[in-house]
């Protein structure tokens, strides 16, 4: 009864965010965030259908979901990026570089363990991308605070808003993967008991969004912005040079 408190209570919420951020248009401001709460919003629905009518599916559509889900809200980090380090063109070109690296990486070795895993199945293959795209989000979160940090840049409420939300979201998953299919000692007692408090979780989550993005304030004008920037421009400049020796010297051996 509680557990359907709460999945109800998130629909309430994601609607109302929803509607919210079309009324001041923070939607369009946001483009991927919404998307996602969207498909989150109707994801619930769709599971909370087949479990109803079609059981004997729902274990299906519940992975099949999880995974899209888990795509989507990829693309939801390189939108706080991209949004986070819009005064830093230089860095936030690197930074999504880095990124790609990351998440190729993440699906590269699901692929190779699957293709070579003698008795593998489609549900446990989801969980380990969903388990290794996670990683590479909370990983990619941690380190836009840690820049933000260092270079005492400030976040706007709206991104501030979604950066910890999501934070807090990501790293409860994170964990409810880690520990699942433990059944034994105290990792077996941390897979029973952090489901609900995931779910509790991205109630309180959904709560902060609401708050959070219930209207628009403009990102603050960053004077750190030609630090950060000269930093970049002195690192690439010092690869392009170091490629330019190796170049050199590699001429110089063929010769």
């Amino acid at each position: 009864m509680f557990g359907q408190l709460i999945l109800w209570g998130c629909i309430i919420l994601e609607a109302g965010l929803l509607v919210r951020g079309l009324l001041t248009k923070l939607a369009f401001r946001y483009p991927v965030f919404y998307c996602y709460i969207s498909f989150v919003l109707l994801q619930s629905l769709l599971r909370f259908f087949v479990r109803l009518h079609y059981p004997n599916f729902y274990p299906w559509a519940y992975w099949i979901t999880e995974l899209l889900g888990v795509v989507v809200g990829s693309v939801v980090v390189f939108e706080i990026y991209k949004i986070g380090l819009a005064a830093f063109p230089g860095t936030a070109k690197m930074a999504r570089r880095v990124l790609y690296v990351l998440f190729v990486l993440a699906i590269t070795k699901v692929a190779v363990d699957t293709w070579i895993a003698p008795n593998w199945h489609r549900m446990g293959t989801t969980g380990e991308l969903e388990l290794g795209l996670r990683a590479v989000q909370a990983i990619s979160i941690v380190a836009l605070i840690t820049l933000f940090m260092v270079y005492s840049i400030r976040f706007g409420r709206n991104l501030k808003g979604i950066l910890l939300g999501y934070g807090i979201f990501v790293s409860l998953r994170l964990l409810v993967l880690v520990f699942a299919g433990a059944d034994t000692g105290w990792q077996g007692w941390l897979s029973r008991v952090l489901p609900p408090i995931n779910s509790i979780a991205y109630f309180a989550v959904l709560l902060v969004w609401l708050s959070q993005l219930w209207s628009y304030q403009e990102n603050p004008v960053q004077g750190e912005s030609a630090k950060l920037e000269q930093g970049y421009q002195r690192m690439s400049a010092a690869t392009r040079q170091k490629l330019r020796d190796a170049r050199g010297y590699l001429g110089k051996a063929v010769r």
